[in-house]
């Protein structure tokens, strides 16, 4: 059963990596960041997995993002798993 969770202005947690992706479809706005993080830490802690395990992967080498981008996306991250319920 799927938990009806929302941020401000009723902009749904995605909860699933299919609705994280289905996200690529809005317009990018602060909502659909925010809901992108919150899905991404909803999925994780779903998965069992630890701040450690995320941040972890939010900080490999990819080609998207440098290291200075990807540790302030770390921060963010971190931020909002000690935030979310």
């Amino acid at each position: 059963m799927r938990r009806n969770r929302e941020l401000a202005m009723n902009y749904p947690i995605p909860t699933s990596p299919e609705e994280i992706t289905a996200l690529r479809q809005s317009p990018v706005n602060e909502e659909s960041v925010a809901a992108a993080i919150a899905g991404v830490i909803e999925i994780a802690r779903s998965q069992g997995q630890s701040l450690d395990d995320l941040t972890a992967e939010v900080l490999a080498e990819d080609s998207l993002l440098d290291r200075a981008q990807r540790r302030w996306l770390s921060d963010i991250v971190t931020q909002a798993w000690k935030s979310l319920p």
